[in-house]
Formats: structure tokens, sequence, C-alpha cells
């Protein structure tokens, strides 16, 4: 079975880690993973490119290659270079050990061009040929061209929306797949609704604001996107709950849903009313989780600043 692997942003690793292993085994349940420092390794028959175009905080991705001959490839691993006219060889060293990096790439530069009638290309490569160093083993990999996503545009934001990183991570980590529907009841600006379309599962929306209301439609329509927006509060969930999988929201912490309520007050009344056996991932102020009591399977620390720490719970 084919093995992929994963270099990932030591930013929010965890959150990094664990959205990797999601997105594997949402497409492919029997799919096995390695986790060594920040590389994954993910044995699976869903291809690299179609868990990297979903991951957030994937920096570098590629196919495995097992079959080694001492520091090198065998040759019958040049195969992936059938077809290429230009490679590049790139060092990936997450061990303590030293090396010369640019002499090592530039050594397997000279021998894999030995063997194949690929020309090495320091710009823009057909095919990139990885050799990673951990602390006990080796690896050799490669990559292909892939399309470079395109991200949603936002028109119009506001100084307290979402980060649009840890939305996808939410979406992610909450296991929807492509064509089914997310909600975000404090869909604000449509940070979730804009990340949701991108990797192709639809949304619906609520806000009571209208100022909101209208900062998401814009948004969405300079995407071209289709999310449903509904003008209501959360409480408008009762109306729609046979129209979604999951829910990814983040909790208001310094507004309220109605000028008469405070966060807490909307805390009790939005967990009175969520939907049982939908997925869910919720972001919220440091210690609303305690008031939650949604016995998540897991939970997510993120530091804001001294003063501000949010949670992210999923379930």
């Amino acid at each position: 079975m084919p093995e992929s692997f994963f270099i990932l942003s030591k930013d929010y690793l965890e959150i990094a880690i664990d959205e990797i292993i999601t997105i594997a085994k949402t497409y492919d349940r029997f799919s096995k993973i390695k986790i060594i420092s920040n590389l994954v390794i993910v044995q699976s028959k869903t291809n690299w490119e179609k868990i990297a175009k979903r991951s957030t905080f994937s920096k570098i991705s590629g196919q495995i290659l097992r079959k080694m001959s001492g520091l090198f490839l065998d040759e019958e691993n040049f195969e992936v270079l059938k077809n290429a006219k230009t490679f590049v060889c790139r060092i990936i060293n997450l061990s303590s050990k030293q090396f010369n990096i640019p002499e090592l790439e530039s050594s397997m530069g000279d021998m894999i061009s030995k063997f194949s009638q690929a020309k090495v290309s320091l710009d823009n490569p057909d095919i990139v040929v990885y050799l990673i160093f951990t602390e006990n083993e080796n690896f050799f990999g490669f990559s292909k061209k892939i399309n470079e996503v395109i991200r949603p545009i936002k028109v119009k934001k506001h100084p307290h929306e979402l980060d649009w990183k840890l939305t996808r991570a939410m979406i992610n980590l909450a296991g929807l797949q492509e064509g089914e529907t997310v909600c975000d009841p404090f869909c604000g600006t449509g940070t979730t609704l804009l990340e949701a379309e991108a990797m192709g599962i639809h949304g619906i929306g609520l806000d009571f604001d209208e100022k909101m209301y209208q900062i998401s439609k814009n948004n969405l329509e300079a995407n071209g996107y289709k999310s449903k927006l509904v003008k209501d509060d959360f409480t408008g969930l009762k109306n729609i709950v046979g129209e979604f999988d999951g829910i990814v929201t983040d909790l208001p912490y310094g507004r309220a849903s109605k000028a008469s309520e405070n966060p807490e007050e909307i805390l009790k009344k939005f967990v009175a009313i969520l939907p049982k056996k939908k997925k869910i991932a919720i972001m919220c102020k440091k210690d609303f989780e305690k008031k939650l009591k949604l016995n998540p399977m897991k939970k997510y620390e993120i530091y804001r600043h001294k003063s501000l720490t949010r949670i992210i719970l999923i379930k």
C-alpha cells in the first residue's frame, strides 16, 4: 500500500498532526499512521495529493519510496522520473546530525542524472526528490507538481473574525467530507463557509446581525460561492437540523447574540439545542468549555496573549 509523507509546520503541531490523521482516516479508515517529530507518514490507499490539498499545516508532502540501496535509491525507483523532463533534490534533516546539505543535494542530483534523462532544474521542476533524515531512519520520497490551492478572498473583514487556518483545521478535525454540509450558527464574516466551500463542503451560516450578514453575503458572492445564509440567531439551528452534517463555529466571548444577553447565557441556550449525532468542532474562550459539558474526544489550547487563551473542542 502506498505511503505518503507530510512535513508539518510546528505552529499548533498537535493540531497539525491530528488534522492529517483525521483527513487520512476520513478517506480510508484503515490508514496506518507513523509520527516522527513533525513528520507524519501515512500508509493508505488515498493519494498523498488528496490529503495535502485538504490539510492546513502541511509544508512539504509527497510519496515515500521505500526501496533503498545504502544511502541512495535502487535503479528501479527512478521510474518516478520516467516522464519527467526536470527534477531537483532536496534534503530534509529532522535529526540532530549535521550534514553538508548543498553537497548532498548536488551528489544526489549527479547520481540521478546518470540513470535518468531528466535534467536538474532549481526553478519549478517536474519532480522533487527528497531525502529525509530522522534520528533512526532515513526516507526517500518524491512529489510532483500539483495545482496551487486558490485561497478564498475576503472583500470585507472584521478584527475579531475567526482565523482561517484554525477554521480550516477545525473543519478537517470534525471529519467533514466533500459533499457534506457544515453549519456555523455564529458565522460572522463567513470564514467557516468560505473555507468549507474551498474544500468542496457545503455551508449554512446564521447571524442575527445585519452588518455581519451582509459581510458574509458579500464575501461569498466575491468567490462565487453558494452557501446558504440565514439572518437569525443560533436558535435557528432547530429549524434546519436536518440540513447539515456538522457544526463548526467560534462562540462569542466579547459580544452577545442579542444586546440583552451575555456570553454565558448564550452558552447555556446553545448547549441546550445542540443536535446529537452531528460532527462538532467548537472554539471558545478558555474556561467556557467547562460550562459546555460536551465530553469532547479532543481538546486543544490556543494561546493568543496573556489575557486570552482559546480552546478548540472536537466531538
